[in-house]
């Protein structure tokens, strides 16, 4: 499959005032395992960076959990001063105690000072994207998003989304600030945020999935799925993880992938996956494939 650019992934308005290319890239993968640690290769790392955006991607996904901060000093150093267009949305909640080690905290002093870092990193007077990273459930919501809003109404913060939460969750804080995004897993072998994809879809939300390749035992070698699916791909002469990302381009216009990856042939190859085009025919035979049960 040659290579192409995201643009023709489609595109997609984040909170009526934010156009991107919905083939995103999500950063968790530039540093070390667990989101802990440098990156094997800063230098790399950077030039991942700068590839994604020379392949039109224009909306990168990022955390101050990530390293921590890390990923977001890496996106300050290898793209600041950003094109325009670029929209860099980051996260803020997690406090990170070692690898794939995690803890929520929601207090609105630590958000508040989550959010000035965060811009000192990325090297922004403003976040376009902000999403609150988990509900902290020893917080009230409305403490957090205050917070949040407070921030926004100060300019540094353009727009909020949420991340891992269900529709009465997104109910709830709507009545505290305008909601634009959710970042819930799911991909075609993880359907378990399938409700809230589609409140997303019936309200125009964005819904960027992560962990939207590998995610669950259908994608791996030796599932009967994964046969099926590895068939599927050949006819495009394409990847399974490439069949799954154009999936879920079609699965909903609100879906805005966000696959991440340390290697640049990688990037270049999960780009190439806007190319797919997947007949109603081969649609169902996707999704057969993808319900097949371990014999």
């Amino acid at each position: 499959m040659s290579k192409t650019n995201a643009a023709l992934g489609g595109t997609f308005t984040i909170g009526g005032g934010l156009p991107v290319h919905r083939l995103g890239f999500g950063t968790m993968r530039l540093v070390g395992e667990g989101a802990w640690g440098e990156p094997a290769d800063p230098q790399e790392a950077k030039r991942v960076l700068r590839r994604a955006v020379e392949l039109g991607i224009n909306l990168i996904d990022t955390a101050d959990a990530y390293g921590p901060e890390i990923a977001e000093r890496l996106i300050g150093e290898a793209l600041a001063p950003y094109p325009a267009g670029l929209v860099i949305a980051t996260k803020g909640g997690i406090t990170r105690q070692g690898p794939a080690k995690t803890e929520y905290v929601g207090r609105a002093g630590y958000l508040i000072q989550c959010v000035e870092m965060s811009l000192r990193r990325l090297k922004l007077e403003r976040i376009d994207l902000y999403q609150l990273h988990r509900i902290d459930p020893r917080t009230p919501l409305v403490e957090s998003l205050g917070a949040l809003k407070l921030l926004q109404d100060q300019g540094k913060i353009r727009h909020i989304g949420l991340s891992e939460v269900s529709p009465a969750e997104i109910e709830a804080a709507e009545s505290i600030v305008p909601i634009v995004s959710i970042q819930n897993r799911y991909s075609l072998a993880d359907r378990r945020h399938e409700e809230t994809l589609n409140y997303c879809g019936q309200r125009g939300i964005a819904f960027l999935p992560w962990y939207p390749i590998t995610g669950g035992k259908v994608l791996k070698p030796g599932h009967p799925a994964a046969r099926g699916l590895g068939a599927l791909a050949a006819r495009h002469h394409a990847t399974v993880s490439q069949l799954s990302i154009a999936w879920l381009l079609q699965r909903s216009p609100v879906l805005l992938p966000i696959p991440g990856t340390s290697k640049i042939a990688h990037l270049e190859e999960n780009v190439a996956a806007v190319q797919i085009k997947l007949s109603a025919e081969e649609w169902a035979a996707v999704e057969a494939a993808a319900s097949a049960k371990i014999a």
